[in-house]
C-alpha cells in the first residue's frame, strides 16, 4: 500500500474532538505536573488493551471492566505512584478518583478509564489527585500546548515527551488525524503494550473494528520493543475515537480500514521506538531485523532473544562487535534453525555465513557498531517471514537508575 498518512504537528489533541489539562497535586516528589486528564467531547468509540502480567494493578481491573461496557469517553492519569500491589484499599481508591472526575466534568464514573504509573506498593494518595481533579477540569484545552502538557504529565523516567501525530487520507479526497502520547523508559518487556498510551483519532469506527486494529497494530509495534524484559503492572493502551472529522465512517473490510491501519500502525511504531531511543541509561537504539524465518513468530522470538539478552545488549552497550552473542541467542530462539543458511550483518556488513566468521576486519564490524542507530540484521534462510524488534543497550547507568528507584 502506497504511503496514505503524513506526519502533522501535536498528540492526543490534534484531532478534531479532543481537550486535555494537566497540573500538579503533590503525587511525585518532583515539581512537576503529576495529574493528566484527557477527554472526548462525544460518546464516540473506545478500545483498550491492557497487561497480560497476572499482577496488575488497581486502575487496570478497573478500566478492564468500564471498557467492556463501550461508555469511557476520558481518561485520567497520574505520575509518581503505580497503585499496584495495594489491595482493596487500592481499588476504593481508584472507585474514589472516577467519582470525583464524574463530578468534576458532569459525567459518570464508568465514562472514565483510570490510568496510575510510579512506585509499586505505596497507597495512592488519592485526597491529592481528587483535590486536583477540579483545576484539571478547569484547564481542559483542545490545543496542542494542552497536549504536549499532558504528554509530560504522565513521564516517569522519561527524560523526554512523546508525541506524535498523523493526517490520513482515506479516500474519496477525505481525511482523519490520529493522535498519540506515550511514556515509558524502563520496565520495558511487552505482553500488550509495557507503557501507558493514549491514542486519539476524528474518525468514525464502530467498536469491533476498532479493537481488531488496535490489537493487530500493538502486536506489530509495541510488543516488539524491549528494554529490559520486565513487564509492567499498569500496561494500558487506549484508542478514543471521536468520530468528528468531516469524512465517511470507516467500515470493516474496506479501503479505508486498510488505510486507517496503516497510518495507526505507523503512529505507534514511532511512539514506540520513542520509549526504546529514552531507555534508561541507553545510549544505542538498536534495530534487529529477522528475515527468511519459517514463521513471523520464529522471527519475533530470534529478535526478542537478542533484544532481551544483557550479553548481547552489554555488547551493543560497548559498540563491541561480539556477534557470537547475537548468532548463539538465535540459535536458543529458533530450533529449526541451520548454521549452514543462517546470517548476519551488522549494519551493512556481513559478519557470519556457513557456520562461520566472514574475513571482514573487527575494525570495521566495530565501526558499524560505533553509532547512535545499530542495526543488525539476521536472515535465516528458512522461509520468507520476517519480522523487526526494538531495544537498546544495557549501561552502568541503567544498574545506577534502577538501584536506588525506591529511594
Amino acid at each position: 500500500m502506497a504511503q496514505c498518512w503524513d506526519y502533522v504537528p501535536g498528540g492526543v489533541t490534534a484531532p478534531r474532538g479532543f481537550r486535555a489539562a494537566a497540573v500538579r497535586c503533590g503525587i511525585r516528589q518532583a515539581e512537576a505536573d503529576d495529574l493528566g486528564l484527557l477527554v472526548c467531547e462525544t460518546l464516540g468509540t473506545a478500545a483498550a488493551t491492557f497487561t497480560t502480567n497476572r499482577v496488575a494493578a488497581a486502575p487496570v481491573r478497573w478500566s478492564r471492566e468500564v471498557i467492556r461496557q463501550g461508555r469511557v469517553r476520558a481518561a485520567v492519569v497520574n505520575s509518581g505512584n503505580a497503585n499496584a500491589c495495594t489491595g482493596t484499599q487500592g481499588l476504593r481508591d481508584v472507585e474514589a478518583t472516577a467519582a470525583a472526575a464524574a463530578r468534576a466534568l458532569g459525567l459518570e464514573p464508568a465514562n472514565f478509564l483510570i490510568a496510575s504509573t510510579g512506585i509499586i506498593g505505596h497507597f495512592l494518595p488519592v485526597e491529592k489527585l481528587v483535590a486536583g481533579l477540579p483545576r484539571a477540569a478547569a484547564e481542559l484545552d483542545a490545543s496542542l500546548a494542552a497536549g504536549e502538557r499532558f504528554a509530560r504529565a504522565i513521564m516517569t523516567t522519561d527524560t523526554v515527551i512523546k508525541e506524535a501525530a498523523v493526517r490520513c487520507g482515506i479516500g474519496g479526497g477525505a481525511s482523519v488525524t490520529l493522535g498519540g502520547a506515550t511514556k515509558g523508559a524502563g520496565m520495558i518487556a511487552p505482553g500488550m503494550a509495557t507503557t501507558l498510551t493514549f491514542l486519539t483519532t476524528d474518525a468514525n469506527l464502530e467498536r469491533p473494528l476498532l479493537l481488531a486494529i488496535l490489537r493487530r497494530v500493538i502486536e506489530r509495534t509495541y510488543n516488539r520493543i524491549s528494554i529490559d524484559n520486565h513487564m509492567s503492572t499498569n500496561d494500558t493502551a487506549l484508542c478514543l475515537a471521536s468520530g468528528l472529522a468531516e469524512a465517511p465512517a470507516v467500515r470493516a473490510r474496506s479501503a479505508a480500514a486498510r488505510r486507517f491501519e496503516a497510518a495507526l500502525t505507523e503512529l505507534c511504531g514511532c511512539l514506540a521506538r520513542k520509549i526504546v531511543a529514552d531507555g534508561e541509561g541507553a545510549q544505542r537504539l538498536v534495530r534487529i531485523d529477522v528475515v527468511g524465518a519459517p514463521s513471523t513468530r520464529a522471527a519475533v522470538a530470534v529478535g526478542r532473544a537478542i533484544a532481551d539478552s544483557p550479553l548481547c545488549k552489554c555488547a551493543l552497550h560497548s559498540g563491541d562487535p561480539n556477534w557470537g552473542r547475537f548468532v548463539s541467542a538465535a540459535g536458543y530462539a529458533c530450533r529449526t534453525l541451520d548454521e549452514a543458511t543462517t546470517r548476519l550483518f551488522i549494519g551493512g556488513t556481513l559478519a557470519y555465513a556457513g557456520g562461520t566468521a566472514t574475513d571482514v576486519p573487527k575494525a570495521e564490524l566495530a565501526k558499524e557498531m560505533a553509532g547512535r542507530e545499530v542495526t543488525l540484521r539476521l536472515d535465516l534462510g528458512l522461509g520468507k517471514a520476517a519480522a523487526t524488534v526494538w531495544t537498546c543497550d544495557l549501561s552502568k547507568e541503567y544498574v545506577a537508575i534502577n538501584a536506588d528507584y525506591h529511594t
